[in-house]
């Protein structure tokens, strides 16, 4: 529905230094695109108006309705020039329909607007772009114009075409009393669900009856009590058009939602309404009605697109399927075979095509062009062999053809004129138009093509209009694309002879001007266009203003003083740009020979000289802004010039070594660029460069290309041509005199000492000038300083030299991170950086040889706190440093320490000897460390945060039933980070899970000391507990206790808890010493006839043999003294609130395989631990094998609540950046549905 969401309305060389590039043409200029073959005009779409373009389509080809509305003149309706007028009785919704329907009539382009229609309802551009129902849309435009036309002699339009009359009658069984109730209908309105068809639920609303009877009486007048009668409806007076409505949407009272019906639904072609009419005594012919339009819907309840099926009543388009056409073309080509000779001739074609010229004459070339376009086939290919050139053919059949008097110009001569054109009357062509006919272009107006029927079908998409046969309308009795509004003619009207293809029959005298004006502006405009479309920029270069040096043309004044512009049309001859090429250049003297110029990096260069008169620009391939050099052929300022392909100039980077060294550290060489033609032989070029002798090196990269070793040119090199070699704009040489040659190993032909890396550094301009984005190529050597590399970087970049004291270079990463800065008095080997390698130069002081570049971030989290950086001594502390960095960062205090950034970018280990230097801790340039708050612990000792359980069975059972999650960890939620002081306020009393504080404790200690320390806090000294061994030891993780920790006497440092561990611990009722195959699992039993637990117990299960579905379910079994075969256990998942049955099944693997294969509960899906939580279900008592609780239901649901509000808002983060940010976003992307209005002015 939204495909035409916007209305379509109607340098001196290109891409090089030499001059500026061509503008390009502004679309907006263009007119709109002429009607295709079917002579039918489209509609546009304003973004949701296709509901109403296809019932204007249906209006306009209602041929009554529209020459009903043409019948109101100015007189009755007013003027639309009079609309701005305040006391003007202006009705401007008839008078805007009026002028659409003149335009879809008579006006040549592809698609009309209907943008001032709309702006007549009142509509803004968000009811343009607002979906509405085209039913609806049909009793609302209707009453709008009835409204519009009161007082006028058109106010019965509306009600003498479509209204008709239904008529409900009630018999009573006992005195035959009818009591009637007649209703008018602008449209029936059928049923779709459950009916087959029109017929069906025709019948269905006037044939059957409705009994009232049994409990269900009806109460006559007549008889004055309940009695028993029938009910039924009967059509009584039938309209010359009948609109249907079918009702394909519905709702669904189960699921709260609407629907499309998309059934089955058959509708006839023609149909008989008698058997459903109240007086049946008339003629069938009286009865019988014909479907002549078809809006079709295609979509859903909630949106779509609507197109409409027409059936073309007078014959106003040309229909014609592919498959005719293509019959059509099969059987021209067989007349065609058939009349060889006649074909052959070219004179019946050109005539042909002068006769349907608008204008009495038309240019040689274009007449050329026309005959490519009609016979697919250009004069020189088809005819020249034959009959000579085509200027040459029609000058020698002067009686038939005329030229102008510049003999460019040709045409038919008049008799010739008259004669072709009675011959084609006579094959059926229209006449030529009358006084007030509208223009129509004979080009673009194909044969009609008619069966016995007369009439055809179209589909008006929109824009988009395209012949259908008639069958096609049963594709749409059902899917998502479907008929939604039928309209039904009355057989027995007939249209007048003269309408038939007359698309101006009736239409009023004014609109009938206006259009013709509104045509011949549109001819107008597209010629224009056309010339505008077809114009190149040609770039003359003449001779005059150049000379020869270097091997290449170079102005001798300014570029823009060599260079002429010139504007042609591409369709023309290479003779008519010779010969305007003349009339600019009047004082020329002697033979003109233009040729196609190139610029090259060594200058302007000429290629192939432009020959063939007869032939156009565009065949000859001239594009727009290529550069043309005028000359004589020969020479350039007494200079011979060399063209063509194997004659182009390159330009060659060459490099010698320089004869002394200024740093006195690493290799220089001293850079020129030199000339030479793509076909000098290397022995010249040798010659050229080292005349004393030497040897030529290549390294054929270019700048834009990976750099290579240097190669020797051999002796048998010598003989091929630069170009052969591989030498190309760009590539370097290196010229080695005979003192150099000893770094060259000739054996291999490769450079042996410090060349073998002669390459480019890239470096970017960071210092925030206006050259920020520039790039530039520094040629290094591995040995080359980065001082000097920065010192012709800031050359390049043209920058002041003062610069040179506060920069330096960054290497730049390949996600476009600065690292760290290099030292200015590396190399390039000492800077570990690859040729090729792209450097920024920023602000600042490269760090010196002691000195180390850091990174530092404040907290854990870099989205929080920004990178910073930091230069510091290699020799200082990490106190010093980590003052430095809160200096840095604005803070303050000695409540800090610093830490090393791990593998996945968190704060990862301390660095704890704060008096050692960051050289002695191996801290590097380009690390990143982390200033974390609070005190570090003293060495070897841990800060471990300590929560305590409260275990659940102390609890009574249905104690705060809905705050528990299944037994221990009812409070789970009560577990947060843990506070970063010691606050002992920090105690959640009536949760199961509460802060006890925290402990400093040596690593070397064993479990059983931390849980001894763990014991003097002030919440655990409230619990009796007599030894450590009555204490059992979790790591928290997530929220929740997560690893077991077994083994009191083992130290901490062998758990390898980490930085950040918290303990949780939890008080036994016995001692407890744990195997290290020991699985600790708390299981609970079903509370039978309701969604709930008993309080859990500790179940611990020996592993050492198998852990196996099996042997789990007998050690549960045993546990609660039950058979195996009565109880269903399962695991519990806390954080998604649910449970994994772990079913009896075992899975059926070979004897083989069941070896080396068991189903081992610690792996997936159930991956069981210690801690895990085990739901029991007897069913000896309980059947139900659900084990979900209330309190998982409430869980699932608040998760899925969290889930709609984090998709909430980032949808509403979307909609910031939308343009209707000011509309609440709907989850299901529907738009608010909004009552249709059309606003309709007083006329009463």
């Amino acid at each position: 529905m939204f495909g035409d969401l916007f209305e379509e309305d109607f340098s001196f060389i290109s891409n090089n230094h030499f001059g500026k590039g061509k503008k390009s043409k502004p679309r907006d200029s263009e007119p709109p695109p002429p009607r295709d073959f079917t002579n039918l005009s489209g509609i546009k779409n304003q973004g949701g108006t296709c509901y109403l373009n296809s019932l204007l389509q249906t209006l306009l080809f209602t041929p009554e309705f529209r020459e009903a509305l043409f019948s109101l003149g100015p007189e009755e309706l007013g003027s639309l020039d009079d609309s701005s007028k305040p006391d003007a009785k202006v009705r401007i919704i008839p008078l805007q329909l009026q002028r659409l329907f003149a335009q879809l009539l008579l006006l040549d382009q592809q698609a009309a607007s209907t943008t001032d229609l709309t702006e007549s309802f009142g509509w803004n551009s968000h009811e343009e772009m607002r979906q509405h129902d085209v039913q609806e849309l049909n009793r609302i435009l209707f009453s709008a114009l009835e409204t519009s036309l009161v007082g006028t002699s058109g106010h019965d339009l509306i009600k003498r075409l479509y209204h008709g009359i239904v008529v409900n009658q009630i018999v009573c069984k006992e005195c035959k009393n009818i009591s009637e109730r007649q209703e008018d209908f602008l449209d029936l309105t059928v049923a779709v669900k459950g009916v087959t068809g029109l017929e069906e639920a025709l019948w269905n609303m006037y044939v059957e009856e409705e009994y009232f009877e049994n409990e269900n009486l009806y109460r006559c007048g007549a008889c004055d009590k309940l009695v028993e009668a029938s009910k039924s409806a009967k059509l009584r007076k039938l309209p010359p058009f009948l609109t249907i409505s079918l009702l394909r949407f519905n709702f669904d009272f189960e699921k709260c939602e609407r629907y499309k019906e998309t059934s089955c639904y058959t509708f006839p072609i023609q149909i008989n309404l008698k058997p459903f009419c109240e007086q049946t005594e008339m003629d069938d012919s009286e009865y019988m009605y014909e479907l002549f339009s078809v809006i079709i819907h295609k979509g859903g309840c909630y949106g779509g697109h609507y197109h409409v099926y027409i059936r073309d009543v007078d014959e106003l388009g040309n229909w014609q399927l592919q498959e005719e056409e293509d019959r059509l073309i099969e059987d021209t080509a067989l007349r065609d075979n058939e009349n060889a000779k006649e074909v052959e001739n070219p004179l019946a074609v050109l005539k042909g095509i002068l006769s349907e010229e608008e204008s009495k004459q038309m240019p040689v070339d274009q007449l050329g062009q026309k005959l490519l376009e009609k016979k697919g086939m250009s004069w020189n290919k088809k005819y020249r062999k034959q009959y000579g050139a085509l200027r040459k053919y029609l000058q020698n059949h002067p009686h038939i053809f005329q030229f102008s008097p510049d003999e460019n110009k040709v045409g038919l001569k008049e008799k010739h004129k008259l004669l072709f054109k009675s011959d084609s009357q006579g094959q059926g062509l229209q006449s030529p138009p009358r006084k007030n006919d509208v223009q129509w272009n004979s080009e673009k107006k194909p044969t009609r093509l008619r069966d016995s029927s007369g009439c055809h079908w179209f589909d008006l998409n929109d824009s988009k209009v395209q012949p259908i046969k008639e069958m096609d309308i049963e594709k749409q009795f059902q899917g998502k694309e479907s008929a939604y509004m039928l309209f039904y003619r009355k057989s027995q009207l007939k249209r007048p002879p003269e309408a038939r293809g007359n698309p101006r029959y009736q239409i009023p005298e004014h609109l009938l001007n206006e259009m013709n004006a509104a045509n011949t502006e549109l001819q107008k405009k597209r010629a224009e266009c056309d010339s505008a479309n077809n114009g190149i920029d040609l770039h003359l270069h003449l001779s005059s203003c150049y000379k020869f040096h270097n091997g290449a043309l170079h102005p001798s004044l300014t570029w823009k003083e060599g260079v002429v512009d010139l504007t042609i049309d591409r369709r023309k001859t290479l003779g008519d740009l010779r010969q305007s090429v003349f009339q600019m250049l009047e004082s020329w003297e002697g033979d003109m020979i233009l040729s196609i110029a190139k610029p090259l990096p060594a200058g302007l260069h000429l290629y192939q000289i432009l020959d063939g008169d007869e032939l156009t620009l565009d065949g000859i391939g001239l594009a727009d802004g290529a550069d043309i050099f005028v000359w004589n052929g020969k020479e350039v300022g007494g200079t011979k010039v060399m063209t063509g392909a194997d004659h182009e100039p390159v330009v060659i980077n060459v490099l010698r070594l320089a004869e002394y060294n200024e740093g006195g550290k690493g290799q220089h060489f001293t850079e020129s660029q030199h000339v030479f033609s793509c076909s000098t032989k290397l022995g010249d070029l040798r010659r050229a460069l080292a005349p004393s002798g030497g040897i030529i090196l290549k390294n054929g990269s270019g700048p834009d290309k990976e750099a290579k070793n240097w190669e020797v040119f051999l002796e048998e090199d010598m003989k091929e041509t630069v170009k052969g070699v591989g030498l190309m704009d760009g590539c370097s040489v290196l010229i080695l005199d005979s003192h150099d040659q000893s770094f060259v190993n000739m054996s291999s032909g490769n450079l042996t000492a410090f060349t073998y890396d002669i390459s480019w550094l890239q470096v970017k301009n960071f210092c925030r000038t206006q050259d920020e984005e520039k790039h530039v190529k520094i040629t290094a050597t591995i040995e080359t300083v980065m001082s000097d590399i920065k010192m012709k970087a800031i050359r390049e970049f043209q920058l002041e030299e003062e610069l040179a004291n506060d920069s330096c270079l960054r290497p730049v990463s390949g996600n476009g991170k600065l690292l760290s800065p290099v030292p200015e008095d590396y190399t390039v080997k000492e800077a570990e950086l690859k040729m090729g390698s792209l450097l920024g130069l920023c602000h600042g002081n490269a760090p010196t040889s002691t000195q180390l570049f850091l990174y530092f971030i404040v907290g854990s989290d870099q989205n929080a706190s920004p990178e910073m950086e930091i230069v510091v001594e290699e020799t200082a502390s990490v106190k010093e440093c980590l003052n430095l960095m809160l200096e840095k960062s604005g803070l303050s205090g000695d409540n800090w320490h610093l830490r090393r950034i791990d593998w996945c970018y968190e704060a990862g280990e301390a660095l704890s000897q704060e008096n050692a230097t960051l050289k002695e801790l191996n801290v590097c340039s380009g690390d990143t460390l982390v200033v974390t708050e609070g005190k570090l612990p003293a060495k070897g000792f841990l800060k471990i945060p300590i929560w305590w359980f409260k275990s659940s069975s102390h609890k009574k059972h249905g104690e705060n039933t809905q705050d528990q999650v299944n037994g221990m960890t009812c409070k789970m939620d009560a577990l947060q980070v843990s506070p970063t002081g010691d606050s002992p306020e920090y105690i959640h009393t009536d949760m199961d899970l509460c802060y006890a504080g925290s402990i400093e404790i040596a690593g070397e200690a064993s479990l059983e000391d931390l849980k001894m320390q763990a014991m003097t806090l002030l919440c655990c000294q409230e619990q009796i507990v007599p030894l450590p061994s009555f204490l059992r030891a979790w790591t928290v993780d997530s929220k929740r206790p997560a690893k077991l920790l077994r083994n009191n006497k083992q130290q901490l440092n062998d758990y390898k808890l980490g930085a950040r561990v918290e303990i949780c611990i939890e008080p036994l009722q016995k001692e407890e010493h744990l195997g290290p195959h020991e699985l600790l699992l708390r299981v609970q039993m079903g509370i039978p006839g309701e969604r709930d637990y008993y309080d859990s117990t500790d179940l611990v299960w020996d592993i050492s043999k198998e852990c196996t579905t099996w042997a789990l379910r007998q050690q549960v079994a045993s546990h609660y003294c039950l058979p195996v075969d009565k109880i269903e256990i399962a695991k519990y998942f806390p954080e998604r609130f649910e449970w994994l049955p772990i079913s009896s099944w075992t899975q059926q693997i070979s004897k083989r395989k069941r070896k080396k294969k068991q189903e081992s509960l610690q792996s997936a899906p159930y991956h069981l631990k210690d801690g895990d939580i085990i739901g029991v279900k007897n069913l000896l008592l309980d059947d139900t094998k659900d084990f979900s609780t209330v309190r998982d239901d409430v869980g699932k649901e608040k998760q899925r609540q969290l889930v709609l509000q984090k998709k909430k808002s980032r949808q509403a983060e979307r909609l910031q950046d939308h343009v209707f940010s000011e509309e609440k976003l709907n989850i299901k992307h529907r738009k608010p549905e909004v009552a249709l209005s059309i606003n309709v002015g007083v006329f009463r």
